[in-house]
């Protein structure tokens, strides 16, 4: 097969409260809000996104913070564990930092390797992995330094209803390499240096329910718009339904459910979040597409103020 994704491209998932999402992720866990900006399908909730310093595609995850939203369940057809990546030697900062913060943390041994899972506020869950490979972010905040600061993703820990059909379309059409088993775990590598291990839990699951603490899909990386209108072809091709291509303004996108329940998007690298403003103010204005722009002081008004803090230790 010709298309291969290089790996992550953006996790996306749900949230309640949005100033309480900036807390954990800029201010405990010291992402960049790299946009802030609002859902373009509902437009009265914000969509933030936070990645390293650019954020760069296999770095970036985002939320729907709504107010209202009901509390999900984790299961089958949803990213179980989203997988961060930190600097050899990092994970006893992360430990100790995460425990300082009131976050409870438990160990996990998958692959040779250890973990850190946690959960955040809305109970979305959340591991931290160290690895040599990827860029150390350039990004400091909050009393993270460069040298322990999240790279971007390991990966993610995908929960399937049909978990043979879930690892039948990341292998044959996303083109994903099957490298190994174990615990009850399949484990997926592409070629990027991060975002680039994907475990698929190997035992059918009950089908969880959407709602904040969970994931509502991955994004896989396609590297230009010209290969993006091939993905589309291929997915069709290979029996799928994929959307439309939408305009999502820093990159473009097709979503499919593949066969294991799991949402599917597969977005462009470009052109990225410096589209709309210098890259050195990142996220410190509410960016609307055009065709919002008329409303603006109308989504202004229905949304909650957010400010990005540093936090003091013991509070989340």
């Amino acid at each position: 097969m010709s298309l291969q994704t290089t790996g992550i491209h953006h996790i996306t998932a749900f949230a309640r409260n949005p100033q309480e999402n900036v807390d954990f992720y800029a201010g405990i866990l010291g992402l960049r809000l790299v946009k802030k900006t609002i859902n373009f399908d509902a437009p009265e909730v914000y969509h933030l996104y936070f990645g390293n310093k650019a954020g760069s595609p296999g770095t970036i995850i985002t939320f729907f913070p709504w107010p209202t939203s009901r509390k999900g369940r984790v299961g089958g057809g949803q990213v179980g564990i989203t997988t961060f990546v930190v600097p050899v030697g990092a994970l006893s900062f992360w430990e100790d930092r995460l425990e300082r913060f009131g976050i409870s943390v438990t160990k996990a041994f998958r692959f040779s390797e250890q973990y850190l899972q946690f959960a955040d506020k809305e109970g979305l869950r959340l591991e931290i992995v160290e690895r040599a490979e990827g860029t150390n972010s350039e990004w400091s905040f909050s009393g993270v330094p460069t040298d322990k600061a999240i790279k971007g993703f390991g990966g993610a820990v995908l929960f399937s209803i049909d978990p043979a059909k879930t690892m039948d379309a990341l292998e044959h059409i996303l083109g994903m390499k099957k490298v190994g088993e174990d615990q009850g775990y399949a484990r997926f590598q592409t070629s990027a240096d991060v975002g680039n291990l994907i475990d698929v839990a190997v035992t059918n699951m009950e089908s969880g329910a959407g709602g904040a603490g969970t994931v509502h899909h991955i994004a896989w990386r396609a590297k230009d718009f010209d290969e993006h209108v091939q993905w589309q072809n291929h997915v069709l091709q290979s029996g799928y339904q994929p959307t439309e291509i939408k305009d999502r303004q820093y990159f473009n996108a097709i979503y499919f459910r593949e066969a294991g329940g799991i949402l599917f998007e597969i977005a462009t690298d470009p052109p990225g979040f410096a589209r709309d403003e210098d890259a050195e103010f990142l996220g410190e204005n509410l960016m609307l597409p055009s065709w919002f722009e008329p409303r603006r002081a109308q989504l202004e008004a229905k949304l909650h103020p957010i400010q990005v803090r540093e936090l003091e230790e013991g509070r989340q």
